[in-house]
Protein backbone atom coordinates (compact mmCIF):
# COMPACT_ATOMS: atom_id res chain seq x y z
CA UNK A 1 0.00 0.00 0.00
CA UNK A 2 1.19 3.49 -0.91
CA UNK A 3 2.49 5.49 2.06
CA UNK A 4 2.92 9.22 2.58
CA UNK A 5 5.88 10.46 4.54
CA UNK A 6 4.40 13.20 6.75
CA UNK A 7 1.36 13.30 9.04
CA UNK A 8 -1.63 14.70 7.18
CA UNK A 9 -4.74 15.97 8.97
CA UNK A 10 -7.79 15.28 6.81
CA UNK A 11 -11.31 16.71 6.62
CA UNK A 12 -13.90 14.74 4.63
CA UNK A 13 -16.90 16.66 3.20
CA UNK A 14 -19.54 14.44 1.59
CA UNK A 15 -23.28 14.08 2.10
CA UNK A 16 -23.18 10.27 1.82
CA UNK A 17 -22.34 8.71 5.22
CA UNK A 18 -21.30 5.38 3.70
CA UNK A 19 -18.79 7.10 1.44
CA UNK A 20 -17.38 9.13 4.34
CA UNK A 21 -16.97 5.91 6.30
CA UNK A 22 -15.35 4.16 3.35
CA UNK A 23 -12.87 6.98 2.77
CA UNK A 24 -12.05 7.05 6.46
CA UNK A 25 -11.34 3.32 6.41
CA UNK A 26 -9.19 3.71 3.29
CA UNK A 27 -7.11 6.49 4.85
CA UNK A 28 -6.72 4.41 8.00
CA UNK A 29 -4.63 1.97 5.95
CA UNK A 30 -1.91 4.64 5.91
CA UNK A 31 -0.92 5.71 9.42
CA UNK A 32 0.25 9.11 8.16
CA UNK A 33 -3.38 10.19 7.67
CA UNK A 34 -5.46 11.42 10.59
CA UNK A 35 -9.14 12.22 9.94
CA UNK A 36 -9.89 15.26 12.10
CA UNK A 37 -13.46 15.82 10.94
CA UNK A 38 -16.35 14.66 8.77
CA UNK A 39 -19.04 16.94 7.36
CA UNK A 40 -22.34 16.03 5.72
CA UNK A 41 -22.76 19.40 3.97
CA UNK A 42 -20.74 22.20 2.46
CA UNK A 43 -21.67 24.65 5.21
CA UNK A 44 -20.70 22.19 7.95
CA UNK A 45 -17.46 21.50 6.09
CA UNK A 46 -16.62 25.21 5.96
CA UNK A 47 -17.15 25.51 9.71
CA UNK A 48 -15.03 22.42 10.43
CA UNK A 49 -12.28 23.74 8.16
CA UNK A 50 -12.19 26.94 10.25
CA UNK A 51 -12.10 24.89 13.44
CA UNK A 52 -9.52 22.24 12.54
CA UNK A 53 -7.36 23.96 9.87
CA UNK A 54 -6.73 20.63 8.08
CA UNK A 55 -3.84 19.87 5.72
CA UNK A 56 -6.11 18.08 3.25
CA UNK A 57 -9.80 18.31 2.38
CA UNK A 58 -11.59 15.61 0.39
CA UNK A 59 -14.66 17.32 -1.07
CA UNK A 60 -17.69 15.89 -2.87
CA UNK A 61 -18.91 17.80 -5.93
CA UNK A 62 -22.67 17.22 -5.89
CA UNK A 63 -24.19 17.96 -2.49
CA UNK A 64 -27.52 19.39 -1.40
CA UNK A 65 -27.48 23.00 -0.30
CA UNK A 66 -24.03 24.44 -0.92
CA UNK A 67 -22.50 22.23 -3.62
CA UNK A 68 -18.86 21.25 -3.82
CA UNK A 69 -17.80 24.01 -6.20
CA UNK A 70 -19.40 26.71 -4.06
CA UNK A 71 -17.80 25.17 -0.98
CA UNK A 72 -14.41 25.11 -2.74
CA UNK A 73 -14.65 28.79 -3.73
CA UNK A 74 -15.71 29.78 -0.21
CA UNK A 75 -12.81 27.88 1.32
CA UNK A 76 -10.31 29.55 -1.01
CA UNK A 77 -11.88 32.99 -0.56
CA UNK A 78 -11.52 32.71 3.21
CA UNK A 79 -7.83 31.89 2.82
CA UNK A 80 -7.92 28.12 3.34
CA UNK A 81 -4.46 26.80 2.39
CA UNK A 82 -5.30 23.10 2.68
CA UNK A 83 -4.84 20.84 -0.30
CA UNK A 84 -8.34 20.27 -1.67
CA UNK A 85 -9.25 17.26 -3.79
CA UNK A 86 -12.64 16.88 -5.43
CA UNK A 87 -13.82 13.27 -5.09
CA UNK A 88 -16.83 12.80 -7.34
CA UNK A 89 -18.79 10.64 -9.79
CA UNK A 90 -18.85 13.42 -12.39
CA UNK A 91 -16.55 13.00 -15.38
CA UNK A 92 -17.96 16.06 -17.15
CA UNK A 93 -15.13 18.19 -18.60
CA UNK A 94 -16.84 21.42 -17.50
CA UNK A 95 -16.96 20.23 -13.87
CA UNK A 96 -13.28 19.28 -14.03
CA UNK A 97 -12.22 22.60 -15.56
CA UNK A 98 -14.32 24.65 -13.14
CA UNK A 99 -12.98 22.77 -10.12
CA UNK A 100 -9.34 23.20 -11.14
CA UNK A 101 -9.85 26.89 -11.89
CA UNK A 102 -11.62 27.39 -8.58
CA UNK A 103 -8.59 26.16 -6.67
CA UNK A 104 -8.84 22.37 -6.50
CA UNK A 105 -5.51 20.54 -6.25
CA UNK A 106 -6.95 17.31 -7.61
CA UNK A 107 -10.02 15.71 -9.15
CA UNK A 108 -10.59 12.01 -8.48
CA UNK A 109 -13.46 9.81 -9.61
CA UNK A 110 -15.09 7.78 -6.87
CA UNK A 111 -15.05 4.61 -8.97
CA UNK A 112 -11.25 4.50 -9.12
CA UNK A 113 -9.61 1.59 -7.31
CA UNK A 114 -8.95 2.34 -3.61
CA UNK A 115 -5.19 1.83 -4.12
CA UNK A 116 -5.23 4.40 -6.93
CA UNK A 117 -7.24 6.88 -4.86
CA UNK A 118 -4.79 6.61 -1.97
CA UNK A 119 -1.82 6.99 -4.33
CA UNK A 120 -3.28 10.12 -5.93
CA UNK A 121 -4.08 11.61 -2.52
CA UNK A 122 -0.44 11.07 -1.51
CA UNK A 123 0.69 12.66 -4.78
CA UNK A 124 -1.23 15.84 -3.96
CA UNK A 125 0.34 16.04 -0.51
CA UNK A 126 3.75 15.87 -2.21
CA UNK A 127 2.85 18.82 -4.45
CA UNK A 128 1.97 16.77 -7.50
CA UNK A 129 -1.11 16.68 -9.72
CA UNK A 130 -3.90 14.24 -8.90
CA UNK A 131 -6.42 13.78 -11.68
CA UNK A 132 -8.03 10.46 -12.52
CA UNK A 133 -6.14 9.13 -15.57
CA UNK A 134 -9.25 8.94 -17.74
CA UNK A 135 -9.81 12.68 -17.21
CA UNK A 136 -6.27 13.92 -17.85
CA UNK A 137 -6.69 13.69 -21.62
CA UNK A 138 -9.98 15.62 -21.40
CA UNK A 139 -8.31 18.44 -19.48
CA UNK A 140 -5.31 18.48 -21.83
CA UNK A 141 -7.60 18.64 -24.87
CA UNK A 142 -9.60 21.51 -23.40
CA UNK A 143 -6.43 23.42 -22.54
CA UNK A 144 -5.03 22.89 -26.06
CA UNK A 145 -8.20 24.29 -27.63
CA UNK A 146 -8.13 27.23 -25.26
CA UNK A 147 -4.44 27.84 -26.01
CA UNK A 148 -5.24 28.38 -29.68
CA UNK A 149 -7.86 31.04 -28.90
CA UNK A 150 -5.62 32.65 -26.24
CA UNK A 151 -2.54 32.46 -28.48
CA UNK A 152 -0.78 30.90 -25.51
CA UNK A 153 2.94 30.17 -25.85
CA UNK A 154 5.78 29.48 -23.44
CA UNK A 155 7.94 31.78 -25.58
CA UNK A 156 6.85 34.62 -23.30
CA UNK A 157 8.48 32.98 -20.30
CA UNK A 158 11.95 33.71 -18.98
CA UNK A 159 14.54 30.95 -18.89
CA UNK A 160 13.95 30.46 -15.15
CA UNK A 161 10.17 30.38 -15.55
CA UNK A 162 10.50 27.81 -18.32
CA UNK A 163 12.70 25.64 -16.12
CA UNK A 164 10.14 25.82 -13.32
CA UNK A 165 7.27 25.01 -15.68
CA UNK A 166 9.15 21.89 -16.77
CA UNK A 167 9.53 20.94 -13.12
CA UNK A 168 5.78 21.40 -12.60
CA UNK A 169 5.18 19.10 -15.55
CA UNK A 170 7.06 16.32 -13.79
CA UNK A 171 4.96 16.78 -10.65
CA UNK A 172 7.63 18.36 -8.45
CA UNK A 173 6.66 20.27 -5.32
CA UNK A 174 7.89 23.82 -4.64
CA UNK A 175 10.39 22.42 -2.16
CA UNK A 176 11.84 19.99 -4.71
CA UNK A 177 11.93 22.66 -7.42
CA UNK A 178 13.86 24.95 -5.10
CA UNK A 179 16.33 22.17 -4.37
CA UNK A 180 16.64 21.25 -8.06
CA UNK A 181 17.30 24.83 -9.18
CA UNK A 182 19.23 25.88 -6.06
CA UNK A 183 16.93 28.79 -5.24
CA UNK A 184 14.71 29.76 -2.31
CA UNK A 185 11.25 28.19 -2.07
CA UNK A 186 9.77 31.70 -1.78
CA UNK A 187 11.45 32.55 -5.09
CA UNK A 188 9.84 29.50 -6.70
CA UNK A 189 6.42 30.75 -5.58
CA UNK A 190 7.05 34.15 -7.15
CA UNK A 191 8.12 32.59 -10.46
CA UNK A 192 5.09 30.30 -10.50
CA UNK A 193 2.78 33.24 -9.87
CA UNK A 194 4.42 35.14 -12.74
CA UNK A 195 4.30 32.27 -15.24
CA UNK A 196 0.65 31.57 -14.43
CA UNK A 197 -0.15 35.22 -15.14
CA UNK A 198 1.77 35.20 -18.43
CA UNK A 199 0.13 31.98 -19.62
CA UNK A 200 -3.31 33.05 -18.34
CA UNK A 201 -3.72 30.06 -16.06
CA UNK A 202 -5.44 30.15 -12.69
CA UNK A 203 -3.71 27.15 -11.15
CA UNK A 204 -0.47 25.18 -11.24
CA UNK A 205 -2.49 22.08 -12.11
CA UNK A 206 -3.61 23.68 -15.39
CA UNK A 207 -0.04 24.76 -16.13
CA UNK A 208 1.35 21.30 -15.38
CA UNK A 209 -1.15 19.48 -17.60
CA UNK A 210 -0.66 22.00 -20.41
CA UNK A 211 3.12 21.64 -20.16
CA UNK A 212 2.88 17.84 -20.34
CA UNK A 213 0.57 18.05 -23.37
CA UNK A 214 3.21 20.28 -25.00
CA UNK A 215 5.95 17.77 -24.14
CA UNK A 216 7.81 20.19 -21.88
CA UNK A 217 8.66 17.72 -19.11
Amino acid sequence: MTACTETTRVLIIDDHPLFRRGVGQLLALDESFIVVGEAASGQEGIELAKLHDPDLILLDLNMKGINGLETLRTLRDMGCEARIIMVTVSNAPEDLMTAIRSGADGYILKDNDPEDILRMVCNVMQGQTAISPELTSLLASALREESVSENRSHASLTERETAILKCLATGMSNKLIARELDIMESTVKVHIRNLLKKLKFRSRVEAAVWAVSNQMQ
